[in-house]
């Protein structure tokens, strides 16, 4: 049996699942995850290496119409993800039908000779089977009824997801493995301790808050029985800073203790995590912020 590799690239609108079907597929959490919007900011690679082969899969943004430097970002992000994939998974949420941003994604984004697998994810939370095939129809219709192979998935379950592996190694080239086989992500602890953070401020904090934080590491500093980190959260409004904070520092507290607490599971070491707050006024509308904090295509 000839072994496969090659890249394979998860395109989708905001919370269609991307990255939990990624931490699924994997076995374990190398991506965060959160019902909020431009979670995913950056092209973040996992892993995935069997008998059959190696695919790196490519988690992308969520696409969606920028509205500031950011947004213009996270957009290349995703086309930038594109021209190298030797396989596309175009994920939708299987409970609605085509919508102007699952259009806009089929026209501007895929029209490409790399072959696509329409990904229908949420399968587990439709009761309706006529209702989600309706739906699957329309999504098909975005290519011209082309033989696009179909896998109706539930990351959140892993139904199904050993069916759309193998669909995937069927459509990936013979190769050799790029990575050592024990390998599930190339990042480094301190993009994933970056990343950690934001992730416990997506999900503790108020709606205004996600779209105008970003975390920068300032100290990672391993030691033999500890790894100490110090980082700092930008936001966009005093308003916002003081949301972050807390009363009496109390949600800055509890951010710092959930990301801590995670980050010593992962590391398996004693962690020291020092957070800070600033203000940076509109950095997601300038260039020079963005680059300096990390988002740079």
């Amino acid at each position: 049996m000839a072994y496969k590799s090659g890249f394979v690239t998860i395109i989708g609108r905001p919370n269609v699942g991307k990255s939990t079907l990624l931490n699924k597929i994997i076995g374990q959490k190398i991506v965060i995850t959160s019902d909020k919007a431009q979670t995913t900011r950056e092209r973040l690679r996992g892993i995935y290496t069997s008998e059959k082969g190696q695919i790196v899969f490519i988690d992308t943004p969520g696409v969606h119409k920028p509205l500031n430097k950011l947004g213009e970002f996270l957009l290349e992000e995703t086309k930038l993800a594109v021209p190298d994939a030797d396989v596309i998974l175009f994920m939708v949420d299987g409970k609605e039908p085509a919508g102007a941003g699952d259009k806009w994604i089929a026209k501007n984004i895929l029209q490409t000779n790399i072959p696509i697998i329409l990904v229908v994810n949420k399968v587990d939370t439709i009761k309706n089977v006529s209702e989600r095939d309706l739906n699957v129809v329309t999504y098909r219709e975005l290519f011209d009824n082309l033989k696009i192979p179909v896998v109706k998935v539930s990351a959140k379950t892993g139904r199904n997801i050993d069916t759309l592996i193998k669909n995937i190694y069927a459509k990936l080239p013979e190769g050799i493995a790029m990575y050592d086989e024990d390998e599930v992500t190339d990042q480094n602890m301190r993009e994933i301790a970056k990343e950690i953070i934001r992730e416990k401020i997506l999900r503790l904090t108020q709606d205004e808050i996600p779209h105008s934080v970003a975390v920068k590491i300032d100290l990672f500093e391993e030691k033999k029985t500890l790894t100490k980190i110090s980082a700092t959260i930008f936001v966009e409004q005093d308003s916002q800073k003081l949301i972050v904070v807390g009363k009496q520092g109390q949600m800055i507290k509890k951010i710092g203790e959930y990301a801590r607490v995670e980050l010593e599971n992962m590391i398996g070491r004693k962690v020291f995590l020092e957070l800070f707050v600033k203000v940076k006024k509109n950095w997601r509308k300038r260039q020079d912020n963005l680059k300096n904090l990390g988002y740079n295509n």
